[in-house]
């Protein structure tokens, strides 16, 4: 299994060192620790990372919301918010980010494994549903329908087109469809056909 490569966004230098730390001891790679968003996003740039821990509150002009909006819409990795109490009256702003999980400071190791666990198992999940959705919505387009009144002589079977002209009706069907025909004689018309070949 490929080991999970994590982007640290957090500007208090301590607080990012043991996260670091932490994740070592887990068995994941760190890209990089990064205090603002700018740097983040250069970062990510340059070593792609399969998850970043985002704290909300960041140096730099753009705060950790904004900059994990960008990512979701550039990078389509997941993000993990770092956010203090003290920040509670931010979470639903952080939500327009489509976040993949939150975890509260303080937390412990078995915090951030739990958290990275799950936003990684969702993270695969939701590329999945894409991947069906696109596959179905692709195969939806490939799919050619006949619906409506067809007019159609009832002597000849010709059906007469949209612009006026008179068609047979495998060519009909073939431009309208994705049926391919094979010809044949059903045992009617082999018997009225050919009355001299013997049948059953």
């Amino acid at each position: 299994m490929e080991t999970v490569k994590i982007l640290i966004v957090e500007d208090e230098g301590i607080v990012a060192l043991s996260i670091a730390n932490d994740l070592e001891r887990l068995g994941y790679v760190v890209t990089g620790i990064c205090d603002s968003g700018e740097k983040a996003l250069e970062s990510i740039g340059t070593v792609p990372p399969g998850l970043v821990l985002m704290d909300i509150k960041l140096a730099g002009v753009l705060d950790g919301i904004e900059t994990a909006g960008i990512v979701s819409a550039m990078h389509d990795l997941p993000v993990i918010f770092l956010t203090a109490h003290s920040e509670e009256g931010m979470l639903s702003r952080a939500g327009e980010s489509d976040p993949y999980g939150y975890i509260v400071k303080p937390f412990d190791t078995r915090d951030l494994q739990i958290g990275i666990k799950m936003a990684l198992y969702k993270h695969q999940a939701d590329r999945k549903r894409k991947q069906l959705t696109e596959e179905l919505r692709k195969s939806l387009e490939s799919v050619k329908l006949l619906t409506g009144l067809l007019p159609i002589c009832m002597h000849c079977k010709k059906i007469r087109n949209d612009k006026g002209y008179w068609q047979a009706i495998e060519h009909y069907i073939s431009q309208h469809s994705e049926v391919e025909f094979s010809h044949g004689v059903c045992d009617d018309c082999m018997k009225q056909q050919y009355p001299d070949y013997p049948h059953d």
